[in-house]
């Protein structure tokens, strides 16, 4: 077996996110009366800053789904992937971007 040589080995993946920054999240979900105000507190689990004032709405066309785009302090690669994890698990989610 050869040895590859220092400029042939892969190097561990960088991020392309500088941290700290603010990062947009899109969640939609069936549009249901708490579906705003679970997102606004995981948000807030994981960005105690977070201003719910930003929070963005968008209805789908059928009036049947709610797009919402939060934008939390992102602090590291950890924080976003838990975060991630935890949307994508809530019961009123079906689609996080």
């Amino acid at each position: 077996m050869t040895k590859l040589s220092p400029i042939h080995q892969p190097k561990e993946q960088e991020s392309l996110i500088e941290y700290p920054c603010q990062f947009p999240i899109k969640v939609m979900g069936l549009k249901v009366d708490n579906l705003v105000h679970a997102i606004t507190e995981v948000a807030k689990a994981f960005d105690p800053s977070f201003d719910a004032s930003t929070i963005e709405l968008r209805e789908s066309s059928t009036g049947k789904y709610l797009g919402i785009t939060i934008t939390i302090l992102a602090t590291s690669r950890e924080q976003l992937d838990e975060l991630y994890r935890t949307l994508s698990t809530h019961p009123l989610v079906k689609i996080v971007l």
